[in-house]
């Protein structure tokens, strides 16, 4: 008999095998995998015959056993059988047909969402056991920066909305070292997204260089945005109060 075992595949993220720890020593079965995808774009759930052997006519069943009916893509004597998926993944699953000649029965997802993120099991039957991917979802956002003048300082305050998992927020100076910056704000929207906020303030004891950083390590996401500061917004509310004095002085005296 064949038998089938999920294989390497490279999604726009990452795609780890978790059968081999730090140590390189094997954990788990080699039957299960885990894949990271972004939300609203594609991904491949990976899974292979092995020895690799021609599946265009075999049946391929995909499934998510918590879902009912539980399958998400259904192939017997070489058609889809599209009336026992379930409707939620209606035009969102496929199979490389040309692919399956050397038993590559991996499924496409297509517009991933977060409901999506679940266990889910490939099954050839009298071909050996079930294969399990474990898909996670992401969802990322670029943050965004509003400079504003507070007494002395300059108040830089940092925004992102749109993450999944629940995302940190970092501030960052010239020299890439933390801040010391206010506690961050985190909100999930109804639809299930984080937006996360932080401010910080700088002075004039600073570079004018700062970094915001929004990052989620259990998809491995990062987003930054690099803010300038001009030099003169450093300068503190007495220094410009003095330089309008003389400005205000000169101009007397050439009157």
């Amino acid at each position: 008999l064949n038998t089938i075992s999920t294989a390497s595949c490279f999604t726009r993220w990452c795609c780890s095998d978790p059968s081999v720890g730090s140590s390189g020593q094997p954990q788990e079965s080699a039957t299960s995998l885990s894949v990271v995808a972004t939300v609203g774009e594609d991904t491949v759930l990976p899974c292979h015959l092995e020895p690799a052997v021609d599946a265009s006519g075999l049946t391929v069943e995909w499934a998510r056993p918590d879902l009912q009916p539980r399958y998400v893509l259904l192939r017997r004597d070489r058609v889809r059988l599209r009336h026992e998926e379930n409707p939620s993944y209606v035009g969102r699953t496929s199979l490389a047909t040309n692919n399956l000649r050397c038993g590559d029965v991996s499924m496409k997802l297509s517009r991933v969402k977060l409901t999506d993120a679940r266990t889910y099991k490939c099954f050839v039957p009298d071909s050996g056991p079930e294969s399990v991917v474990r898909l996670t979802a992401g969802s990322v956002s670029s943050p965004n920066v509003v400079i504003s003048k507070v007494g002395s300082a300059v108040l830089l305050h940092c925004e992102s909305r749109g993450w999944y998992p629940e995302p940190e927020l970092l501030w960052l100076d010239a020299e890439g070292k933390l801040l010391s910056a206010g506690p961050p704000e985190t909100l999930r929207g109804p639809d299930d997204l984080y937006s996360v906020s932080r401010s910080v303030t700088v002075e004039k004891r600073h570079r004018n260089s700062f970094t915001c950083r929004v990052q989620q390590r259990n998809i491995n996401q990062t987003r930054e945005t690099l803010i300038t500061v001009p030099g003169r917004r450093l300068f503190t509310s007495s220094q410009r109060f003095f330089s309008l004095l003389i400005t205000l002085h000169v101009i007397l005296i050439s009157s």
